[in-house]
Formats: structure tokens, C-alpha cells, sequence
């Protein structure tokens, strides 16, 4: 086969792309504006440079896939039983041809993974200041509370322009809160939290879905999400009401109800670390590691106080696991990180190993904890009687 005859489909082909891509978004673009659910309407800050990474991915797959279907029936014709044509099959070689059906998918493959990656972390990564709303979903509805305190039931009011960074739990089975005029969807795991932000762009009201699913009711568990202009979001909150207060506030009476200020704070003589100023901070494990103390952490502490035990301090802190339903446990995560970042002091007067990570991240820091954390398990051999270890 000649060189001429292999490069001819390659030529219709990129022609054919080029084509693809120039009507694509158009055409996407058309189809909303006439109504037609070509895709969901763009919401979003974020929507647009999704679906641009989607189209570019589906006219590449389109692509490909016109190209081996039209070469596979160009060579049914063409090498059909009785047609003039070479069938001796010469040895032939062609470097660059070679080359080029190589490195294009690989170049392409990378421009797609880079271009992907920046989209995730973008969507992950909430920037700072944005405004923090719980999620706790459960067989069959998602529970959602405000930072002034409203609460909402499978109905979510927020300000458009705004950045609305969510913090997601489940109470019993894995979710995934999903709206698609967002193009966000995170799951909701049991016995940990997850994280997602969004801003909203355009005024409206959108569907809220579960995209996993969740049992027997699992099509009924759905919602809408109220994008509304500022002043229409202020009105919307005088309106509400602040209920039963913030979720520090609820936190704040649940700390006292679960008898955690009777080890917690400064004044008790049980060994058990303060928790102002804990959260963020680094935190020395006594396995020798170091870790944040973040949403993740505290909720872990909670739920599962030994698997993760702070060094100097004796595994006795009880599990709270089927006591204090998720919901709460957001709120007394929600309170731990409302108290200021002061008295960074144990019960026992001694320096908290759980330092600002401005210092404990770099090494010194991180030899002064651990330095710190030695000494205390020196001086605590003998069993001290109640308290918690975190």
C-alpha cells in the first residue's frame, strides 16, 4: 500500500475534527437557548470550563471512533473479493507515519490529563472566606444547616456571586449530592466528611439529586438549590429565622451535654488535651506521625478516639459512635473551630505538642513537638484516671 493511500484518510480526518470542533459548541450553545436539554443550563462559575473539557473529550472520542469505522468499511470496499488491487502485502515501512499515530494520542492523552487535573483541584479547593453550609444526608432526604443557623430540609437557598463551600456527611449509607446546573457532585460517606464549593452565577432554581445509589426510596431523594441575588438572600434569612442558633452555638450546649468540658478545658485536672486552638494545628500521634487537625481529624476523634491517639496521653476517651447522631458531630466540630486560637495550654499547664502549623510544619517545629510529646509520656507512666486522649 502506498504512502499516498495511507496519509489520504488521515487528511479527511483532521478535516473532519476541525469541523467537529467549530460547530460543537455552537451548536450546544444554541440548543439551550431554544430550549433544547442538550445540557443542563451553566449555573455556575465552574460549569463552563466543564463542559468545555467535556467537549473537547467528546469530539476527540468521536473522532477516533468515525475514524476506525470509516477506515474498517473503506477497506471492506476496497479489498472486497473480486477488486483489482496488491495482495502481495510488500514489506514497507514508514518512520514518521509510525511516529506520528503514536506520539498524537499521547500528546493529546496529556493534554487532556493536565487540562482535567486543573478543573478537579479547582473544584476541591475552595477559596478563602467562602461561605460554609453542613450536609448530612440520610435515608431519604439531606439535612442542611446554615451559618446563621437555618436550617433546610432537601431545599438549599444560597447567594449567587458568592462562593458556598459545603461540608458533607451521611448518617447511615454513601450519597452524593449532585446539581447538575452546578456540575458538582461529591459523595457523602459514612464516618468521615467530604468537601465541595460552588458559586453561583445566574439567579434561578435548580435540581438537587443523590447520584448514588442509596436504598429502596433512592429516586425520591431529591431537592432543589435556590440561587438568589443578595438582597433577596438577606430577606430570605430574616425571613427564616435563626431557629435553634449556628452550629457552633448547638455545639457549644452539645460539649456541655456530652460532659466533654469536664476534660477539655483548662480548669480540670484530667490529663486530656485543651481544644483551643487545636483546630489546624499540628497535632504528634504516638506513633511518631504528625497530623493536621482538621474536619477529617476531629470527626475521627469523636467516633473513633483510639485510631488515632495523641502522644502523651493515655487511650481512655470513649467512643461516641451510635451516641451522638452525625448531625451532631458536625456540630461539635463546628464549635471546636469557632474556639479562638489562644491557651494553647494542656490541663496541666504544660505547652501543648499541638502547635500552629506556621511553626510546627517546619522542622524545628515538628522536633519541638515531638521533644515536647517524649517528655510528657515520661512524666505520665503511672495511669491517670478519666478524660480523653485527643
Amino acid at each position: 500500500m502506498s504512502r499516498a493511500i495511507l496519509l489520504r484518510p488521515l487528511g479527511f480526518f483532521r478535516q473532519l475534527s476541525f469541523v467537529l470542533v467549530t460547530l460543537q459548541l455552537p451548536a450546544a450553545a444554541w440548543g439551550q437557548e431554544q430550549g433544547f436539554l442538550f445540557a443542563p443550563p451553566q449555573a455556575s462559575s465552574i460549569a463552563k470550563r466543564v463542559d468545555s473539557l467535556f467537549y473537547v473529550i467528546f469530539v476527540l472520542a468521536l473522532v477516533v471512533a468515525l475514524g476506525v469505522c470509516l477506515t474498517i468499511i473503506v477497506f471492506c470496499f476496497r479489498y472486497r473479493q473480486g477488486t483489482k488491487v496488491d495482495r502481495s502485502n510488500p514489506p514497507d515501512r514508514n518512520m514518521n507515519l509510525e511516529v506520528a499515530w503514536i506520539l498524537t494520542p499521547v500528546v493529546l492523552s496529556m493534554i487532556v490529563f493536565v487540562w482535567s487535573a486543573r478543573v478537579f483541584f479547582d473544584i476541591y479547593q475552595a477559596p478563602p472566606g467562602s461561605m460554609q453550609i453542613y450536609v448530612v444526608g440520610k435515608q431519604w432526604m439531606w439535612k442542611l444547616q446554615h451559618p446563621e443557623g437555618q436550617r433546610e430540609i432537601n431545599e438549599l437557598h444560597i447567594p449567587i456571586d458568592r462562593p458556598v463551600s459545603l461540608v458533607l456527611s451521611s448518617q447511615d449509607v454513601i450519597h452524593s449530592f449532585f446539581v447538575p446546573a452546578f456540575r458538582i457532585k461529591q459523595d457523602a460517606v459514612p464516618g468521615r466528611t467530604t468537601t465541595v464549593w460552588f458559586e453561583a452565577t445566574q439567579p434561578g432554581k435548580y435540581h438537587l439529586f443523590c447520584a448514588q445509589y442509596c436504598g429502596v426510596d433512592h429516586s425520591r431523594m431529591a431537592g432543589w438549590v435556590f440561587a438568589m441575588k443578595p438582597a433577596d438572600y438577606q430577606q430570605w434569612l430574616r425571613q427564616t429565622g435563626t431557629g435553634q442558633g449556628t452550629m457552633a452555638a448547638g455545639g457549644a450546649k452539645l460539649f456541655q451535654q456530652f460532659g466533654c468540658s469536664g476534660c477539655h478545658v483548662a480548669s480540670t485536672v484530667v490529663r486530656a488535651p485543651v481544644l483551643n486552638g487545636l483546630y489546624g494545628n499540628a497535632v504528634p500521634l504516638s506513633t511518631g506521625q504528625i497530623v493536621t487537625a482538621d474536619d477529617s481529624y476531629i470527626h475521627d476523634a469523636i467516633l473513633l478516639p483510639n485510631v488515632q491517639i495523641v502522644a502523651g496521653y493515655q487511650d481512655i476517651m470513649p467512643s461516641y459512635k451510635g451516641v451522638a447522631s452525625e448531625f451532631q458531630v458536625l456540630q461539635l466540630i463546628a464549635y471546636i473551630k469557632s474556639l479562638p486560637q489562644k491557651s494553647l495550654t494542656q490541663a496541666d499547664g504544660q505547652p501543648d505538642a499541638g502547635r500552629s502549623l506556621n511553626g510546627a510544619n517546619r522542622p524545628e517545629g515538628v522536633q519541638e513537638a515531638r521533644q515536647n510529646a517524649r517528655q510528657r509520656m515520661e512524666a505520665n507512666q503511672q495511669p491517670q484516671m478519666g478524660g480523653g486522649n485527643r
